[in-house]
Parts: structure tokens; C-alpha cells; sequence
């Protein structure tokens, strides 16, 4: 059932999405499936990449806000009785398969289950099971709904590094990107059961490092570094930013001036995951290893020790 209540085309949809499937697909990973024919009009098969959707989580009382597809829909969801709105959080898209049958998208949720660490979308999705519902906002097909941080231009190789937040969005990127995509993807998950399948071009090499229980950042600073010839370091540091870092090409999060009209030249570098990691490695490859900032694309997922939202 969509929750629009309007004909009035929007670049973007605010739907009711029913739950098909729940598999869990390693020991932190569980993938739900959603269906129904309000996603019918949702999202651009092949060219997803990296794109950025919100998810509504049902509050306590199990009873999802009534939303409409109109601007200001966000506006609406605040003004709904805080107990009651339930929380936003937004993920990336692991899969999205039309066929005759219908839509249905692949979310891959992180189980952050431990005291004092899990949260509503952690415990929503360790609990979910067919047939249940919640709101997904994000982009109509064939419209530009934002979102999608990467965008290589003509650089002839790519590398992707990130943690498991960051794990779905870059299968996603290398599963729709062209088959002759050359480079490297470097990948930090608690698990080595954690390192899922991902059907990605013959030229990019895809590198799992399971850390076990040490901190994020412990195997993936020193690869990212080791393998540009930058001298490894296991010292993470942050930003005093109320938000994560977010730097890419075209936007700046810490308010530098960005020459937008430089080119990736031959490579471009998409990192993602907590932000004191991602600020860290951002550190390091622009300052020390001399990357120009116009080729790198930086984005805090999460910052250890806050509770994001939205």
C-alpha cells in the first residue's frame, strides 16, 4: 500500500513497503526484502551505485505515521507526536530486481545487537519476519532523487574502501558499474564469515578484512595506507563536527572552498564508514599522500559513541 495520497509526480516516492523475505546472509548481516506494488514506481534499475534511501521504523505501538508523497512529507513526519513517528534511518540499496512479478529491494542491515549498542534498526530488522511493513522515502524511477555520491567520471581506476555500514553500498557500486571498471575495494567487517558475494568487474579486486573484535579502523587504515605507499598509522582521530565528515568533490562538509570543474584525472577514491576513520584516512591521502582533493569522496556513516538519526 503507498502512502501517497496524491497523483501529483514528485522525484520521489514515500511508500509503505511489506517484507517478503529475512535471511541471515553471514553472522552480521541479515538482508530483508521488501515487495508490494507501491515500489512499482521506485528507484532506476542499473544505476543505483551508492544511493542514499530513509527508512520509517514503526514505534512501540507497531502503528506506522500517515505520510503522503507531497514536499514537506519530511516537515509532516516531525510534526508527528515523537512517541508515534517511530525513527528514520537511512541505508543504501543492496539490490533492486524488476521482473514481471513485480519490484523488490534488498536492504542489508547491520546487527548491532550487544547492550548499549543496538537500535531501532538493528532491532527492527533481527525481528522482522514476512509480511511486516515500514516506510521507505526515496527516489521515483527514472528521477534524480540525490544521493548518490559516486561519481568517477573518466578516471580509469577506482579505489572503495569502508567498513560493514559501508559494505552494501559498495557491492552495489561495483555490481552496477561498467565491466571494464579497473581498481580495488577494500573492505573491514567483524567476521570472516561476514565476506559476502559480489559479482564485481573482472579488473577490481575486492579485499575482506575481518578485525574480530578490535576497533573499526584497525585493519583498514593501515591497508588503504600500505597499499598507496603512505606509511600506516592505527591512530584514529575526528573532526569536532556535530555531524560525520562528509567531503566529496562537489560538496563540503567542513565548508572548504572546492575547485568543482577539476577532473578525477586517472583515479578516484570513494571511502565511507565512521568518521573517525574516514577522517583519518581523508587526512592522510590528501595531506600526505598528495590526492587531489577533486578525486575523493569521503563519507561518515556513523560516528562511534553517538546515536545517529535520520
Amino acid at each position: 500500500m503507498s502512502v501517497e495520497t496524491t497523483t501529483e509526480a514528485t522525484p520521489f516516492v514515500v511508500i509503505r513497503a511489506e517484507v517478503r523475505a529475512v535471511q541471515r546472509v553471514s553472522p552480521n548481516f541479515v538482508r530483508v526484502t521488501f515487495g508490494g506494488a507501491a515500489l512499482d514506481d521506485f528507484a532506476t534499475p542499473g544505476a543505483v551505485f551508492d544511493l542514499r534511501i530513509k527508512l520509517i521504523f514503526p514505534p512501540a505501538s507497531g502503528v506506522l505515521p500517515e505520510l503522503d508523497g507531497r514536499d514537506g512529507w519530511y516537515q509532516a513526519w516531525l510534526a508527528v507526536d515523537e512517541a508515534e513517528r517511530g525513527s528514520m534511518r537511512t541505508y543504501s540499496i543492496r539490490d533492486l530486481r524488476v521482473t514481471d512479478a513485480g519490484t523488490e529491494v534488498d536492504v542489508d542491515f547491520v546487527l548491532h545487537l550487544a547492550p548499549g549498542l543496538t537500535g531501532p534498526a538493528s532491532s527492527w530488522a533481527n525481528q522482522a519476519s514476512p509480511g511486516d511493513e515500514l516506510i521507505i522515502a526515496g527516489p521515483r524511477r527514472g528521477h534524480d532523487w540525490g544521493g548518490i555520491e559516486y561519481a568517477p567520471g573518466d578516471a580509469t581506476s577506482v579505489l572503495l574502501a569502508g567498513d560493514e555500514t559501508a559494505a552494501p553500498a559498495i557491492a552495489r557500486v561495483l555490481e552496477d558499474a561498467p565491466a571494464d571498471l579497473r581498481g580495488i575495494a577494500f573492505i573491514e567487517v567483524p567476521d570472516p564469515a561476514d565476506a559476502l558475494p559480489i559479482a564485481a568487474p573482472d579488473g577490481v579486486q575486492v579485499c575482506w578484512l575481518p578485525r574480530g573484535d578490535a576497533p573499526h579502523g584497525t585493519l583498514l587504515l593501515p591497508t588503504v595506507l600500505g597499499h598507496l605507499g603512505a606509511a600506516p598509522t592505527a591512530e584514529v582521530t575526528d573532526v569536532e563536527t556535530e555531524n560525520p565528515v562528509w567531503e566529496t568533490p562537489t560538496f563540503s562538509g567542513l565548508g572548504e572552498e572546492l575547485d568543482t570543474s577539476a577532473p578525477h584525472a586517472d583515479r578516484y577514491f570513494w571511502i565511507a564508514g565512521e568518521s573517525g576513520v574516514v577522517t583519518t584516512l581523508r587526512r592522510h591521502l590528501v595531506k600526505d599522500v598528495g590526492i587531489d582533493r577533486a578525486q575523493v569522496a569521503f563519507m561518515g556513516y556513523w560516528r562511534r559513541g553517538v546515536a545517529m538519526k535520520g
